[in-house]
């Protein structure tokens, strides 16, 4: 499994580094902050997967890097996608270490 740090995130977004971020959390934990990007819910991902690039590395990110860490497995087993990054840390990590004014539920 291919993972990627808060750190390098932020760089890939400051460079403007191509990339797509996909929110796997609930719709309450949405509301209470996110980091921007796509917000499918963990249980919706196979019906959506469509929506997900495959040109550029696509990041994984749910609260903590478990919930996203299963469904890039489950991707990358069903259907043998080797683009996809999960977010180390998730949301959390992002709050913790980038934004702090992030509210993480």
């Amino acid at each position: 499994m291919k993972s990627i740090d808060v750190h390098e995130l932020k760089a890939w977004r400051d460079e403007g580094k191509a990339h797509q971020l996909i929110d796997l959390r609930e719709d309450f934990e949405v509301e209470t902050g996110h980091l921007g990007g796509t917000h499918i819910r963990m249980g919706d991902i196979l019906s959506r997967k469509a929506e997900l690039r495959k040109d550029v590395p696509v990041v994984l990110q749910c609260r903590s890097g478990g919930r996203s860490a299963a469904v890039l497995t489950a991707l990358e087993e069903k259907f043998g996608m080797d683009n996809l990054y999960n977010l180390d840390g998730g949301a959390q990590a992002w709050a913790d270490h980038i934004d702090p004014s992030l509210e993480v539920a």
